[in-house]
């Protein structure tokens, strides 16, 4: 990439500043035009977990009260209408639940099958850019070759006055002139040797170059069909989200009112109405200690620089504002691998990040300032958080525990931040965060590019 006064130049050798913005657009962002744009045009939407806000429900049934439930006990026409409603609600609730966490689950496979497609293409255009650029380089160091021993055979009698100074006083015997001549014979058929892989190269490094482009123009595709799949699976995994907290805010109250309604003995209303007042504050209670739980160990894994591997995320700073997102230790490093399996299947040969082991529950940090990209379910990956920290670069959380989202999607973070919780959901052999690290779209080796920022991922 040559630049001429702000200007770019596409030299084919690379991906150029605006394929850049197309494959990974959170390239410069920061906190006030993340909240304000938003990367991929992602409108703020809900996530799945407790403490997080759901997304405003598009759904939504009309709900019985106590009283219509106190009317209708003192007509058996209407008690039996009114407990026939009310199963139906129930029915309703939990097949909307189980129908929206399908859908989610469908379309983060999606999301995470064109993601995979669209990898697949960055690299290969990549690797053919690479041989095309090993092969202009091979033309133009053959095409040297060639004019150095051009201008050998010139110095030594390129032309006629020098080829008859050459063969006479030179030459005593036939033999040395002999030998002359099969000199000046070898360094011409070198020379076109050289000549004919200069141009060989030449037209090699030619069809490697359109092939690269043609890869090029089918990643471009490809992250075209992942973005769409990440909007369609984003909005999947908020009404999943909906769904879920509909069914949690309605059904013990509908289950409550239909044991009032079947309930032959005099037992009042008002009894029903503080068995389920019990009850939910038996759950509110019951989040409530979770929620201390969390908080405790967030407090104990600062403390304990991250419950191993030289220090936590949100505790152990690097530099230029980097943390390490997770305690414990390094279960799993980057690159070829023999798979794990199990009896649902085998992990990838190649890992795309590092597996950092704390247990389960255990907190999971932002690792930079970021925009959250995208917050659901993704394929191997289990539930996934995506972060786009600007310049290119992202990272990816996965593996996180059903009901872990601390975040939901659209929203900023700052580094340190907890944004979930480690479980074993996906392709996974035991609880643990699974990161990335992504420049422009394509996975890199997360430990060098941390610890080159100060944070140790051993």
């Amino acid at each position: 990439m040559a630049s001429h006064d702000g200007d770019t130049v596409d030299c084919g050798c690379g991906p150029t500043a605006a394929e850049k913005r197309t494959l990974w657009p959170s390239l410069r962002m920061n906190r006030r035009t993340a909240l304000g744009l938003g990367a991929f045009g992602l409108v703020a939407a809900g996530a799945i977990g407790s403490g997080v806000a759901a997304a405003p429900r598009a759904w939504a049934a009309d709900y019985p009260s106590w009283d219509d439930v106190q009317a209708a006990m003192d007509n058996e026409a209407a008690k039996a209408g009114e407990i026939t409603r009310i199963q139906q609600l129930i029915a309703s609730l939990t097949q909307r639940v189980a129908e929206t966490k399908a859908a989610a689950q469908r379309a983060g496979d999606e999301f995470f099958a064109a993601q995979q497609a669209f990898t697949e293409a960055a690299r290969r255009a990549d690797d053919l850019q690479a041989q095309a650029d090993a092969q202009e380089q091979l033309a133009l160091d053959s095409a040297r070759e060639a004019g150095q021993v051009a201008a050998q055979i010139y110095r030594n009698g390129g032309d006629n006055t020098s080829l008859e100074l050459f063969f006479s006083g030179s030459a005593a015997t036939a033999d040395q002139l002999l030998s002359k001549l099969g000199q000046m014979d070898r360094l011409l058929s070198r020379n076109q040797a050289v000549y004919d892989k200069a141009v060989a190269a030449k037209n090699t490094a030619q069809n490697l170059s359109d092939q690269a482009q043609a890869a090029r123009d089918e990643r471009d595709r490809l992250q075209k069909v992942a973005e769409q799949k990440m909007i369609a699976a984003q909005a999947a995994a908020d009404e999943a989200a909906a769904a879920l907290a509909d069914s949690e805010a309605n059904l013990l109250t509908l289950q409550a009112q239909l044991a009032a309604l079947q309930d032959t003995t005099a037992k009042t209303v008002a009894d029903y109405q503080a068995g389920e007042e019990e009850r939910r504050r038996q759950e509110e209670e019951r989040r409530r200690q979770e929620e201390e739980d969390r908080r405790r160990r967030e407090e104990e894994d600062r403390n304990n620089g991250g419950g191993g591997g030289g220090g936590g995320g949100g505790g152990g700073a690097g530099t230029g504002g980097w943390v390490r997102p997770h305690g414990g230790f390094q279960s799993s490093g980057y690159g070829y691998r023999t798979p794990d399996c199990d009896s649902s299947g085998c992990g990838s040969s190649f890992h795309e990040g590092v597996d950092l082991a704390n247990g389960c529950w255990a907190p999971i940090y932002a690792a930079h300032d970021a925009y959250v990209d995208y917050v659901g379910w993704y394929g191997g990956y289990g539930n996934y958080i995506r972060l786009g920290h600007g310049d290119g670069i992202g990272t990816g959380y996965g593996h996180i525990v059903d009901g872990g989202f601390a975040v939901r999607s659209g929203t900023w973070v700052s580094a340190g931040q907890v944004i979930a919780y480690a479980g074993n959901t996906g392709n996974s052999f035991g609880c643990h965060l699974h990161f990335e690290v992504y420049q422009w779209g394509n996975t890199i080796n997360p430990i060098t590019f941390m610890e080159n920022r100060g944070v140790y991922m051993g």
